[in-house]
């Protein structure tokens, strides 16, 4: 690294600030990941920097599920393996993820983006409950399950949820108990996910 290419501290103190603010990333864990950046080779940086320009730009939500994807639909619901009339309702694209993993559910899903939560002003009308139950028109999905949260704000997005869903006659299921009070599906291990799958229980 030449002299001319030498970050100045306000560089490094700029990047340290900006990944301090991404989640889990703590000030130390910040400076541990600016001055690695800063030792990395230009290839290595400039890799990291198009990764993240490209899932900027190149990723949309799914037409039919809201899942972040770079083809619409997205893999999971264009597949042909999965069921369409099962639709597993989550929080947040993440949780796909923690579901998929456990290769217990073979159906569908919808993506909220978030869930019911008044104290933040978060109310009905700022998740996408509407493109759910225009989903739900046709009469094609048979079960929908709710695997939101075992958060207070959880619990009440999957109790509004059920009060809808029931009135339009689809069988309403949500996970089992194996999930503890408070947690995210994202941070749950394998096997408390598939067994909170497998022992669904009706709403």
């Amino acid at each position: 690294m030449n002299s001319d290419s030498i970050p100045t501290a306000d560089a490094i103190s700029k990047l340290i600030q900006e990944l301090n603010k991404l989640p889990g990333i703590g000030l130390k864990s910040a400076q541990r990941l600016a001055y690695h950046l800063l030792r990395a080779s230009d290839e290595q940086t400039k890799l990291l920097a198009e990764a993240i320009l490209s899932v900027k730009q190149k990723t949309k939500l799914c037409s039919v599920c809201l899942n972040i994807t770079d083809a619409d639909p997205c893999s999971i619901c264009r597949s042909p393996q999965r069921d369409p009339s099962k639709v597993c309702i989550v929080e947040q694209p993440q949780d796909i993820l923690a579901l998929e993993h456990t290769k217990s559910y073979s159906g569908r899903y919808h993506v909220l983006h978030g869930a019911i939560s008044p104290t933040e002003g978060i109310g009905t009308e700022d998740i996408r409950i509407k493109e759910l139950m225009e989903r739900l028109k046709d009469g094609s999905v048979t079960e929908v399950i709710l695997a939101s949260n075992p958060t207070l704000e959880g619990e009440q997005t999957a109790m509004y949820l059920n009060k809808l869903i029931s009135a339009i006659g689809i069988k309403v299921t949500r996970l089992a108990r194996g999930l503890p009070f408070g947690t995210e599906l994202e941070y749950a291990d394998d096997v408390t996910l598939t067994r909170a799958m497998e022992g669904r229980q009706e709403f």
